[in-house]
């Protein structure tokens, strides 16, 4: 066995995103969730809205970081590979912050909304089966016993389930071993009874960049234990929540804005260039980052309500009546 391959798929895995693809610019609609979003949603309402995420967090300080680390990858399109990356799709694509999906229709995957056809040529050269059999999308914050992958720890059933989904179902390279690690145990972490209430809640400038905070600290982490590739797929996270804020930022008359998103994530890719060298991680550059950050959020929540973040706003650029009720 190659005891290389891990790290060397590893840092092609977190090299995905160096060209930009969190900022990419590609024809279609406006936001990049739109493209499977069955038809008959409401668009406004699936893009605007976001269920409450039903995560336990451990009190353990190690399992805490892992769960974290896992988030933050659950998130990033990255982790899956292939056309997967390409199109922008992420674990939480079909499990909308850790739950199912019921407004998902991708082009070829999916039957009824909410459905996709696990083994589909799309973006697996290795489970194609030549049938088109979409199935339900599960809800990994249901109970346990609904699920048909055992969750235990001892088992590492899990573990073993994720590893073979990103490197057959979706094409992509075998994760970093934190990273692998992480999912299962952000899967784990979810739960029925950690559900909040009210059970959605707006997507929003604030959460986003919480999410870039959050996997940029577990960058900080894994890079200062010297997992760089680990750390790398973390920089990936981070600037992929910055991607999904600046499509957001579409008007001309918020170009300040965008030009303060582009700087931040160009100040990410640095930092990424510099985990790939030889020399000491970047660990106060990490940590400078996201403390500026709070200074862009904030400039960012004070034009929100000029940006497609607004329900308004986005109704109007998608050329949809809201309901009278949110209107």
């Amino acid at each position: 066995m190659d005891r290389r391959r891990p790290r060397t798929a590893a840092i092609a895995l977190a090299g995905a995103l160096a060209a930009g693809l969190a900022f990419a610019a590609t024809p279609g609609p406006p936001l990049r969730g739109l493209r499977w979003l069955a038809p008959a949603v409401d668009p406004v309402r699936a893009m605007t809205t976001t269920p409450a995420e039903c995560l336990a967090l451990p009190a353990d300080p190690a399992a805490r970081r892992s769960v974290e680390i896992g988030r933050a990858a659950f998130r990033t399109p990255v982790v899956l590979g292939g056309q997967a990356a390409r199109s922008g799709v992420a674990c939480e694509t079909c499990h909308r912050a850790g739950r199912t999906n019921p407004d998902f229709a991708f082009p070829g995957v999916s039957g009824p909304p909410g459905t996709a056809d696990v083994t589909s040529s799309l973006f697996s050269t290795h489970r194609d089966d030549g049938v088109f059999d979409p199935r339900p999308i599960p809800d990994l914050s249901g109970p346990k016993a609904r699920l048909k992958i055992d969750q235990t720890a001892q088992t590492r059933a899990l573990e073993s389930f994720i590893q073979g989904l990103v490197t057959e179902e979706f094409d992509g390279p075998r994760p970093p071993p934190a990273v692998l690690q992480g999912l299962a145990d952000y899967v784990r972490a979810l739960s029925p009874g950690a559900c909040p209430t009210p059970a959605d809640h707006a997507v929003s400038v604030a959460d986003l960049m919480d999410d870039a905070r959050r996997a940029e600290a577990a960058a900080e982490t894994l890079a200062a234990a010297g997992d760089r590739p680990a750390a790398l797929v973390m920089i990936a996270g981070a600037r992929a929540r910055l991607g999904l804020i600046d499509e957001r930022f579409a008007d001309p008359a918020l170009s300040p804005q965008k030009q303060a998103l582009l700087a931040a994530d160009h100040r990410l890719a640095a930092l990424a260039e510099t985990l790939r060298g030889q020399g000491p991680p970047p660990l106060e550059g990490l940590a400078r980052w996201r403390r500026d950050t709070v200074t862009l959020e904030a400039g960012l929540v004070r034009e929100q309500s000029r940006s497609l973040f607004n329900p308004r706003r986005l109704a109007a650029t998608l050329q949809v009546r809201l309901p009278r009720e949110a209107s």
